[in-house]
């Protein structure tokens, strides 16, 4: 018999209760237990960062945590990125104009670590940016993009006014 926990958290700002078996990860919980299938799984080993959502503000690899681990914290993925009215997270902006979503299966892990790594990191140069994205992998291979865009987005976050109206950081 299959051991299960009830589990409640914040996902993508709404509260979530569910009863879970103890081994489901994070990552096939979100996807099958909620639908919410922007979080890709690619290697299952946490080495390719495709499955990377935010749990309490801090990048993870959701193929490697468990459901019952995020038991009251604050889950964000990647459908959690764009504002109430469907404006894009500076971010994303930013990935659709240097043109750095590629073939996209990969983009949604860079996206959420690109969100908590300007958090921590908001005048990030190219050394930092190229060394915060080494555990992500693209196979379309086309980095340079992506370095742009998260350099862009760096400055499109310090200039969003604090509590603006856009989606949130």
């Amino acid at each position: 018999m299959l051991e299960r926990k009830r589990i409640r958290l914040r996902v993508n700002g709404r509260e979530v209760e569910d009863e879970v078996e103890v081994r489901t990860t994070l990552a096939d919980w979100l996807r099958e237990g909620l639908g919410l299938t922007g979080t890709h799984l690619g290697c299952e080993h946490g080495v390719c960062g495709a499955c990377t959502v935010l749990v309490d503000g801090q990048a993870v690899r959701s193929c490697l945590m468990l459901a019952v681990q995020a038991d009251g914290t604050e889950v964000r993925t990647v459908e959690g990125l764009a504002g109430p009215e469907g404006q894009l997270h500076p971010v994303q902006q930013a990935f659709l104009e240097h043109h750095a979503l590629q073939c996209g299966f990969c983009t949604p892990g860079f996206l959420m670590t690109a969100v908590a790594f300007l958090g921590e990191n908001p005048e990030p140069d190219e050394a930092s940016i190229r060394e915060a994205f080494s555990g992500n992998i693209c196979r379309c291979t086309g980095y340079q993009p992506i370095v742009e865009a998260v350099a862009d987005a760096a400055g499109r976050l310090r200039r969003a006014p604090a509590g603006g109206a856009g989606p949130a950081r």
